[in-house]
């Protein structure tokens, strides 16, 4: 039967979700899958996943990669290409649960692993641009494999499905993170493929995007000229890159990355360093409908476009913050709230760790910044 227009409910298309507790205190899986599974009708069940921080404390120093294979053949390859540049300590399947609704999963590794300091060495770079680059070369030139998160004590779980069904098929009821972040997925532009699904990631960064980034083809060719490889079939893939660029590169402070890519128009720059910021880096303004969350291992920063375009509504309760799509996603896993808000166009919602001695310093990889966090 023809469905007309009014008949089919696409509210913006895609959710987002993130439940933070800014004391770091570890909780399962759960309230995540809750929050993110109330939107289910944002999703059309081509796109689910996760990203989770403080989930592998045993390995902190390690760099957790997981890694998707079409088959065996590419896992051994990929695997030789590990141990030529990496000191891997230890290994598995990521253990998954069969369900009929999920039944295309790749096979799915992950490895504990640092970086050999002869190869350091030989190639001249940090440990970080050294992970990344060997993370992008994996993504773009071996076929058959695909490093879905790199960073240290966290990682992202993510595929074709529903994100509950995703949430049920990496038995995320059996870890325990301080911050959790969801997306369900509505592919518009792009196919729904296990790579595709969001959260996209590169090193401790991960990004859960709502929306359409019109600038792709300008941000892509903006960040390939510093070396990035983009190769992931989708606009959110720059949101990751650009964030790691402009703090973890440039040194810019997160206030300073916000004014980049959700940039005030030029009749409401109120300081020079707007307009020096905007003119410096104008290839990596986000242009059309967007909102993000990206998370690092310190916390998270949630923004919209300046216009709007896309919901976002943030809540606190006690030690935890909550972002999501809804306030319905929010009041499932947490009825009784202190505080429930909708920033506006361009105003971003912070959330830092902190500990009995305040605020926890950010890492080289981590969010930055002055303002008051939620």
């Amino acid at each position: 039967m023809l469905k007309l227009e009014g008949d089919i409910r696409i509210p913006s298309g895609c959710a987002i979700a993130a439940v933070m507790n800014r004391s770091a205190e570890r909780f399962d899986g759960h309230t995540i899958i809750a929050s993110i599974a109330t939107m289910h009708k944002r999703s059309n069940g081509l796109g689910g996943g996760f990203a989770a921080y403080g989930i592998y404390p045993e390995y902190r120093d390690y760099y957790a990669l997981h890694v998707f294979y079409d088959d065996d053949g590419a896992r051994q390859m990929c695997e030789r290409y590990l141990q030529h540049h990496f000191r891997i300590k230890d290994r598995e399947p990521v253990p998954v649960r069969r369900t009929r609704k999920i039944t295309d999963a790749p096979l799915i590794w992950r490895y504990f692993a640092v970086p050999r300091e002869d190869r350091l060495y030989r190639e001249q770079l940090g440990e970080e641009d050294f992970v990344a680059r060997v993370m992008m070369t994996i993504n773009s030139d071996l076929r058959g494999a695909f490093v879905a998160s790199s960073g240290k004590d966290m990682a992202a779980f993510k595929g074709v499905g529903y994100p509950e069904d995703i949430g049920e098929f990496f038995r995320l009821e059996e870890y325990q993170a301080y911050l959790w972040t969801a997306h369900g997925r509505f592919p518009t532009n792009t196919p729904g493929w296990w790579g595709g699904a969001h959260p996209f990631t590169l090193l401790n960064w991960s990004v859960v995007h709502n929306g359409e980034i019109s600038s792709y083809s300008t941000n892509r060719r903006y960040l390939e000229m510093y070396g990035y490889k983009i190769s992931l079939q989708t606009d959110t893939e720059v949101i990751a890159y650009a964030f790691d660029f402009l703090m973890r590169q440039q040194g810019l402070s997160l206030e300073d990355t916000i004014d980049v890519i959700a940039a005030p128009f030029w009749s409401n720059l109120e300081q020079e360093k707007q307009a020096h910021l905007r003119r410096k880096y104008a290839g990596l303004l986000l242009n059309g409908p967007f909102s993000i969350i990206v998370a690092t291992n310190n916390g998270l920063m949630a923004v919209n476009d300046r216009i709007k375009l896309r919901p976002l509504v943030a809540a606190t309760r006690d030690e935890f913050l909550y972002v999501a799509s809804e306030e319905s996603a929010i009041r499932a896993v947490a009825p009784v709230l202190d505080r429930v808000w909708s920033p506006g166009g361009g105003e971003p919602i912070i959330g830092l760790l902190y500990n009995k001695k305040g605020l926890l310093e950010a890492s080289p990889v981590g969010l930055q910044t002055d303002a008051q966090s939620a």
